[in-house]
């Protein structure tokens, strides 16, 4: 059975959310193939020691990039937090691979709760 991947992408002033969420479920993590945004993936790769695929920054077109896997089928998951009380240049890029994770059912996570929620989800193993 192939890896599953799963995409980790926060916004700056989740950035350090980010950071918690992956130390606290490292041992999940470690299972999966991690990609992210650049400076999120440069981030969680420091400060966790997890292996993660950094793409461009979400501004230059790290967002599309992650929405092109998804299309693609080579991301099966995103943990985006986002930053709803902040406006961002890139906001047109944001709704796009919103739009792609709902097109392609790909579950999303763009909070904390549902991220604790997805990850315990898909790291269980399946009952009989």
């Amino acid at each position: 059975m192939k890896q599953k991947t799963i995409a980790l992408i926060a916004h700056d002033r989740k950035k350090a959310d980010m950071v918690a969420f992956a130390t606290q479920n490292k041992k999940k993590l470690e299972k999966f193939n991690l990609i992210g945004t650049g400076t999120t993936a440069k981030l969680v790769r420091e400060k966790t020691g997890l292996k993660v695929k950094a793409y461009h920054s979400g501004p230059y077109g790290g967002d599309v990039e992650i929405a092109a896997l998804v299309v693609k089928g080579k991301c099966n998951m995103v943990i985006f937090l986002h930053d709803p009380l902040e406006p961002h240049p890139h906001d047109p890029d944001i709704k796009t691979l919103m739009r792609v994770c709902d097109v392609y059912n790909i579950p999303l996570a763009t909070n904390l709760a549902t991220a604790e929620i997805l990850i315990n989800a898909i790291s269980e193993p399946l009952s009989d």
